[in-house]
């Protein structure tokens, strides 16, 4: 048996599931080995499928495309590397209405809160709220009696003056005859004349007492001044009235004729006062505020004498015959005025019109297929089409739809609007499907 040194320990056996650090470690770099290349994996299979769709998707391209043809020019494609399909209208001559809209309101000619004239209770009231009524139409009466009592009253005077001037007439003439004879003193003459003048006066006095007595009598009964619509009563009868009360007995309102008043910006002046001039009726339209429905037609009546400085726009007045009363007092409109008529301009529509940097233009297709832009210089519009003043001749192929898609010089399929659909003149048949699936997408 043999004796180990006492400063030498027996060591003791490690476990077997004892791992030494380095070992350790290269068990983790396996581990991250194996994730990232599950995540290469992943990330290339998304590539491939997204590869395979799109060359897929694509005309002229994998199995589709028959002896190893791909799509772009002279390879027979159609879409994004082939003509595009494309919407085209033809530059017409035609006639251009410039019309003038403006923001307005329905103005009635007569609006008039009815007071009474005389003070007293109110014992009738003779319409409906909303009541159409003409001019003399009665539609209140006030007590008449305190009226008739004073006018009686007045009468009564009246008839006392008279008698007392024609007594004092009398009397001058026979003064004026002694006077002749010497009889009397010529002072008994002038004293008498003065006594007739003094009852003409009060004679003329006590006529004027009648005479607004009978007036009295006659506000007693309250009348319409003018054709219109009653509103809402504002007084029911029993009620004591007088004429200083603030909110009336109810307001009447004139809708037949009617008027619109609406702005223009001053730029319009000039050309306006033109045609006021030339003495033509200016015909102006009433649409409701969305400008959607129209409502009356009739023609402008006056300008206002003065621009808003603060808007630079000038007032108009419209008249019109609201028959049927379909506009409405206080009621906000869309007021479109026929300015004048641009005969025989060269027209396009509206959405053929492209803007970029350098200003407006258009694409415009060639005899050979292509496009290019063409600047235009546009004059007055009207809906949806545009008159152009220089740039563009008459029977010119302008791309209406389909303008986002092209640059100068591409080659197009063009399509007129209404024909049956498809690519147009040698396009593929595939080209033809994806024209009517509505794109090439």
């Amino acid at each position: 048996m043999s004796h180990l040194p006492t400063d030498q320990a027996p060591r003791k056996e490690a476990p077997a599931a004892y791992t030494t650090p380095l070992e350790r470690s290269g068990k983790r770099t396996k581990t991250r080995w194996v994730l990232w290349t599950i995540v290469l994996i992943g990330i290339a299979g998304v590539v491939l499928t997204g590869y395979l769709s799109h060359r897929n998707a694509t005309p002229g391209m994998g199995a589709g495309a028959a002896g190893g043809r791909r799509g772009g020019p002279g390879g027979g494609g159609f879409g994004m590397n082939g003509p595009q399909p494309v919407v085209v209208r033809t530059a017409q001559k035609a006639n251009i209405n410039v019309i003038l809209d403006g923001l307005g309101t329905v103005t009635p000619l007569a609006t008039v809160t009815v007071h009474p004239q005389v003070s007293g209770q109110l014992t009738e009231v003779n319409y409906t709220e909303g009541q159409a009524v003409k001019a003399g139409d009665l539609l209140a009466v006030i007590d008449p009696r305190p009226f008739q009592a004073a006018l009686q009253q007045a009468q009564g005077q009246l008839l006392q003056a008279q008698a007392q001037l024609k007594e004092a007439q009398i009397d001058l003439e026979r003064y004026v005859t002694l006077s002749a004879q010497d009889s009397i003193s010529k002072q008994q003459v002038d004293a008498e004349q003065a006594l007739v003048s003094q009852y003409e006066g009060m004679t003329k006095a006590d006529q004027g007492a009648v005479e607004n007595a009978t007036l009295s009598l006659a506000y007693c009964h309250i009348t319409a001044p003018f054709d219109g619509r009653v509103g809402l009563r504002l007084v029911d009868r029993g009620n004591y009235v007088t004429p200083g009360d603030a909110s009336g007995l109810v307001i009447l309102t004139q809708m037949r004729p009617i008027t619109v008043i609406f702005s223009l910006a001053e730029d319009y002046i000039p050309a306006l006062q033109k045609r006021i001039k030339d003495g033509t009726a200016i015909p102006v339209d009433a649409y409701d505020r969305t400008g959607a429905t129209k409502l009356a037609s009739g023609k402008l009546a006056s300008i206002d004498n003065t621009v808003d400085p603060t808007t630079g726009t000038f007032k108009l007045r419209a008249t019109f015959p609201n028959d049927d009363e379909s506009l409405y007092p206080n009621q906000f409109v869309m007021a479109r005025m026929l300015l004048t008529v641009d005969q025989g301009v060269t027209v396009i529509p509206t959405s053929a019109v492209e803007r970029g940097q350098q200003g407006t233009f258009v694409y415009v297709v060639g005899a050979d297929n292509k496009v290019s832009a063409k600047a235009v210089v546009l004059g007055d519009a009207e809906g949806e089409r545009v008159a152009v003043s220089s740039g563009l001749t008459l029977g010119d192929k302008v791309v209406v739809d389909g303008a986002d898609r092209l640059k100068e010089g591409m080659e197009v399929v063009a399509q007129t609007p209404g024909a049956k659909a498809g690519a147009g003149k040698g396009a593929p048949d595939g080209a033809k499907k994806r024209w009517q699936s509505g794109g090439n997408n």
